[in-house]
């Protein structure tokens, strides 16, 4: 216990950091160009705004490709890459930027369905009104898909979560690769009991202020 308790003492602040750091960085990548791509995604299938099958596909097509690859394996694949762009890929910058990559599509789809969600009715008075684009899109869209949305970035921030610790198995850093360090190479079960129950309480944290957010903005 008491070997334990030293290995978290010197450690965990560090992992934590490194953790928060990636998911940080990773839901803002992934909440701004997920809901750019989630905006054309909308418009594109729409029959109120432009309709064009072919960028709709086309654009659907490269988002599903991404998500259909497990995390782990979009890691792997990734590192060439990662380590193009900044050297050493083992590091939690490496880890932000794989994670940055997994969660763009997972919340354009996420934050495309929100937007479904919108009254049709709603839609067409606005735009009978001969209100601009920009203005339906942010006067009526994402008011009447706020709930949803932000619903939708509470589930990426959680999803992430357990992604980085998937960066851990490849020494990233993060409560992942403290965990596999020494709750799993060192069999320091005390450690990696510590770091589930760490995480089960962060999620429940994050699932309990989001959904109190949301509740507040719906309509």
């Amino acid at each position: 216990m008491s070997e334990t308790l030293e290995i978290l003492q010197d450690n965990l602040g560090k992992a934590l950091w490194d953790t928060f750091f990636m998911v940080g960085v990773a839901t803002l990548v992934g909440v701004v160009l997920g809901t750019a791509l989630a905006v054309l995604l909308y418009l594109t299938q729409h029959r109120l705004f432009t309709p064009n099958h072919a960028v709709n596909e086309m654009v659907g097509f490269v988002v599903n490709a991404i998500r259909s690859m497990p995390f782990l394996i979009l890691l792997v694949v990734l590192i060439p890459l990662i380590q193009l762009l900044i050297g050493d890929p083992y590091t939690p910058t490496g880890g932000a930027i794989a994670l940055s990559i997994a969660a763009v599509p997972f919340f354009a789809r996420v934050a495309e369905s929100a937007f479904q969600e919108v009254d049709e009715g709603l839609l067409e008075a606005a735009i009978s009104t001969g209100a601009p684009l920009r203005q339906i899109i942010f006067g009526a869209i994402f008011p009447q898909a706020l709930p949803s949305y932000i619903r939708g970035i509470v589930l990426t921030i959680i999803s992430l979560l357990g992604y980085s610790a998937m960066v851990g198995t490849i020494g990233a850093g993060g409560i992942g690769d403290l965990a596999i360090q020494y709750g799993y190479n060192r069999y320091e079960t005390g450690v990696l009991v510590a770091i589930v129950l760490l995480l089960i309480v962060l999620v429940q944290v994050i699932q309990w202020v989001g959904d109190r957010i949301a509740v507040r903005v719906t309509h």
